[in-house]
């Protein structure tokens, strides 16, 4: 969401300055085009060249710097931003945007603003919860300003308390979030993901690999774009996503007992999990010994509920895609599951290919609709994929 958006990033005149190279940094990453500017204060903590050097543009700080440039700049920067973001913002610059203080390009630019703007707060505790200082984020919240928190930790003066400011990740987060249309907002998702696990005994078990990457990357981005989004998460090693409600299981049977509590109330199911197919038929309460009689040579199974094939028969409304991991036959087994599972749409990938396995960054794809349509997909980020399925979504919903 983030390719080709203009941000401006203003540095105001704080120790935590010294993260905003990384800010600039990861926004180009994500395709951004990036421009600075920075107080004098600023530059007692950073350079300018530093700025410069990740961003890739002129850092602003002078109000009168016209010789080379015939625009007033502080009207021209202004007019190209998508988005205006201060990290850090000081309690001085943002008693100075409350108040209407224009005297520095900072400010000015500020001022004359036409887009949204985020600020982001860093400061000692006590100054941040001066009353002074609350009055004018609040004031500033009342004009529409979006005014991120801070997070609790160790801070320069050797304080520990709020006012240290967010991780450039979480800023860069907030960033897209904000620019992200909200098209689908109103719609309800219930997403599964990541794998499930059937214990063997205490400490055994069977499962998959499944990094629950590509679930997270749906949820996220159903979540930045509006949606209410319920996900429904087998273990895994990565930080799960902000989401309006996340439900924690293990097992293929728990993962079941999820999603029909929450089915009939959603408009959107998508099965990105891959639950176990089966499990031992027998749970053992001890761990099986290596001299047993019933050691580990033969493990009788049972099979799990089909989740996906379920609540695709018993759907009133809801939109149901799919998920199939493939190796051959990838086409013919993905329509055969479609028809099947009675599925709207599904999204196939031949996991032996490089990059589009489980645990990657990325997939390479092809999504089949109930018409027979097939879309084939080159690889890309498991977040561009999933707002490529969003989007097929939302023309259904049509």
């Amino acid at each position: 969401m983030l390719k080709n958006k203009r941000i401006l990033l203003g540095v105001s005149g704080g120790i935590a300055a010294y993260k905003s190279p990384s800010i600039c940094s990861l926004l180009r990453k994500k395709g951004s085009e990036v421009k600075v500017m920075m107080t004098e204060n600023a530059k007692e903590f950073i350079t300018p060249l530093s700025l410069q050097t990740m961003s890739n543009n002129t850092v602003h700080s002078k109000m009168f710097n016209q010789l080379l440039n015939t625009d007033v700049e502080h009207i021209s920067l202004a007019k190209w931003a998508d988005i205006i973001v201060i990290a850090p913002a000081t309690a001085n610059i943002i008693g100075k945007f409350a108040n209407g203080i224009c005297d520095n390009l900072l400010t000015t630019v500020f001022m004359a603003s036409r887009c949204r703007v985020l600020i982001v707060p860093a400061m000692n505790t006590e100054m941040l919860n001066s009353p002074a200082n609350i009055n004018n984020m609040e004031i500033l919240k009342k004009r529409g300003i979006v005014i991120l928190d801070t997070e609790k930790d160790l801070l320069a003066c050797n304080d520990y308390g709020s006012g240290k400011m967010l991780s450039p990740e979480k800023i860069v987060d907030a960033i897209d979030d904000n620019l992200t249309e909200k098209d689908l907002a109103g719609k309800k998702f219930l997403i599964t993901a990541g794998p499930t696990v059937e214990p063997l005994d205490p400490v055994r078990f069977l499962t998959n690999h499944s990094s629950g990457k590509m679930g997270y990357a749906l949820a996220a981005n159903a979540q930045k774009r509006g949606a209410e989004v319920t996900l429904i998460t087998g273990p895994t090693n990565i930080e799960p996503p902000k989401v309006h409600r996340l439900v924690k299981i293990n097992t293929t049977q728990d993962m079941f007992g999820a999603v029909g509590k929450y089915f009939d109330d959603c408009h959107v199911l998508i099965k990105a999990a891959a639950p176990a197919d089966y499990k031992p038929k027998y749970y053992s309460k001890d761990k099986i010994k290596k001299n047993s009689s019933n050691y580990l040579d033969v493990i009788e199974l049972e099979k799990n509920p089909d989740i996906a094939k379920y609540y695709g028969k018993n759907k009133v409304g809801q939109i149901i895609v799919g998920f199939a991991a493939e190796s051959t036959n990838i086409y013919k087994y993905a329509k055969e599951k479609l028809i099947s599972k009675n599925l709207d749409m599904i999204v196939v990938n031949n996991i032996v290919k490089a990059g589009a396995g489980f645990g990657t960054d990325t997939n390479i794809a092809s999504i089949i609709d109930k018409n027979g349509e097939t879309e084939d997909f080159e690889i890309m980020s498991k977040s561009e994929l999933a707002n490529i399925i969003l989007n097929k979504v939302k023309n259904l919903f049509s």
